[in-house]
């Protein structure tokens, strides 16, 4: 086996080091994210689970339901605690709003910051969800990790106050 000239191999020593040191830097570590797998409440049939995924002050939020009212749309919300113990989901209290504002749609100027959009349900009851929100996020100060994901059984108006007039409590997750 020929010997590597001295040069060669300081150089590649330098980068062998430098390439194994590049998993730490910011640019390669892994997104924050995280997931709520979704518990029938109020005598539903929902099953489901919802995923969190943060890039920079964007979180993208998917989600797969089934036993959903076909052809309908569902409010769906963070809620402040993440205790889905009650029957009725009512444990998990009300909707996260770090910034004491009015419940509306993410497109207006004021809302909550765990007001989301509806689902929207399919012929079957099931749906598919995704969306990109900026109003909380999965680390810091906003994060929702530890709170609840909770779907209703109606839709969400985005008017009325607090929570939107969207029925009751039909599934419930804790965000991990």
């Amino acid at each position: 086996m020929r010997k590597m000239p001295a040069n060669l191999n300081t150089q590649f020593t330098f980068c062998a080091a430098l390439f194994l040191s590049l998993p730490g830097c910011q640019i390669f570590q892994d997104s924050p994210t995280a997931t709520s797998v979704i518990q029938s409440k109020s005598g539903s049939n929902l099953n489901g689970s919802v995923n969190f995924s943060q890039s920079g002050k964007q979180v993208v939020v998917t989600g797969t339901f089934s036993g959903l009212k076909p052809n309908s749309e569902h409010g769906i919300h963070i809620h402040e605690k993440g205790d889905c113990s009650g029957s009725d989901a009512m444990s998990a209290l009300g909707h996260y709003n770090p910034t004491n504002t009015s419940h509306g749609s993410v497109h207006s100027t004021t809302h909550h910051a765990g007001d989301m959009p509806n689902i929207k349900s399919d012929a079957s009851g099931n749906a598919n969800y995704r969306v990109t929100l900026t109003d909380f996020s999965l680390v810091g100060d906003q994060s929702i990790i530890g709170r609840a994901v909770v779907v209703h059984r109606d839709p969400d108006d985005y008017k009325s106050q607090p929570a939107g007039n969207s029925g009751p409590r039909i599934g419930c997750g804790l965000i991990r």
